[in-house]
């Protein structure tokens, strides 16, 4: 019996694993992803899909994060030196904070350069699971033809990341 469960298991897992790797990368975002409405600056609303409509022609890294994340507060420095090391690519910030206060704090506490906008139901809701939002920091490079050079990006990444940006220079 305990062979018939072992192997069972072992079964599932593997099943598991090789459908985890055999997923086909992601190129485009889906059209829940752009139509979702993100909250600017200024309060104002825009679609995810207005945003990127106005990177077209640059190749642009989308951080999603929040001021509340302790892997996104370290990883900040690490996030300065990709810019410094990327003057000619567009950031944009998507928040998951709870609060438009907490996240325009983090905003300045952390002096983040880039176009910033908050998702107004978190990571969990309906943005976060267009676009399959299981951790933050996360990091999607799209480059200059609005296609998705690197869907899934987290903060120990940096070299993946890189070299991802490296190839669209």
């Amino acid at each position: 019996m305990k062979k018939i469960l072992i192997t069972a298991i072992f079964g599932v897992l593997t099943f598991g694993i090789y459908s985890y790797t055999q997923k086909k990368e992601v190129t485009e975002f889906n059209k829940e992803a752009l139509s979702e409405k993100l909250i600017t600056l200024n309060g104002s609303e825009t679609t995810f899909g207005e945003i990127l409509k106005k990177q077209q022609g640059k190749t642009t890294v989308i951080e999603v994060w929040a001021s509340w994340c302790g892997d996104c507060v370290k990883n900040m420095p690490k996030l300065k030196e990709l810019q410094a090391a990327n003057p000619n690519v567009d950031f944009i910030f998507l928040s998951c904070d709870k609060t438009q206060e907490k996240w325009q704090s983090g905003i300045s506490k952390h002096e983040l350069k880039g176009d910033h906008y908050l998702i107004p139901d978190g990571m969990k809701g309906t943005f976060g699971k267009a676009i399959n939002l299981d951790w933050i920091p996360r990091y999607i490079i799209v480059d200059k033809n609005g296609k998705v050079a690197l869907y899934r990006a987290v903060e120990t990444d940096h070299e993946k990341i890189q070299t991802t940006l490296n190839t669209l220079k």
